[in-house]
């Protein structure tokens, strides 16, 4: 009860610290107005974006799926296996397939996000990615450690993710 208490408190006490030290917590972003932002987009073997002007991108992160707009707030984010989507200036959308990776939205509003992997989403073979969820399956009903029961279960993930992508 103590925890929640103090949980409850914390924004009186960060305001409460902010008058204190000058610093202004409540900062208001507003919607980017048609602006674009700065953005690069890369894996290990390719760059998609760099430092290219868009309007949006979607992200699938481990916090949950988010949308970046030009004035995003600063984040740092881990990407999670699904659909990142792209929308360009010239009103084009691209999706692209990624399993990992990062996400840096910084102060002057560019955004990085460094994949281990990706691929454009029509690229994808829905049955090879049915097959590879099949097979993933298979090595988790026979991993006999917990360490091959874990590598199993990340396989699993991230070829669910591929064929809820490819459908």
């Amino acid at each position: 009860m103590l925890l929640i208490r103090t949980l409850l408190s914390a924004p009186r006490t960060i305001k409460s610290c902010s008058k204190f030290t000058g610093v202004a917590v409540n900062q208001y972003r507003h919607y980017s107005n048609g602006q674009a932002m700065s953005f690069t987009f890369a894996a290990p073997s390719t760059l998609f974006y760099n430092n290219a002007d868009v309007k949006q991108v979607d992200v699938p992160s481990f916090s949950g799926n988010f949308g970046i707009l030009p004035n995003h707030v600063p984040t740092l984010a881990v990407i999670k296996p699904g659909v990142l989507t792209v929308y360009e200036k010239d009103g084009n959308t691209k999706k692209y397939f990624v399993s990992s990776g990062s996400i840096a939205v910084n102060d002057d509003s560019s955004v990085q996000i460094l994949a281990e992997e990706a691929v454009l989403v029509e690229q994808l073979d829905l049955q090879a990615c049915r097959e590879g969820l099949s097979s993933a399956q298979q090595q988790l009903t026979q991993a006999s450690t917990d360490e091959a029961k874990a590598e199993a279960q990340i396989n699993i993930e991230v070829h669910e993710a591929l064929v809820k992508a490819a459908e």
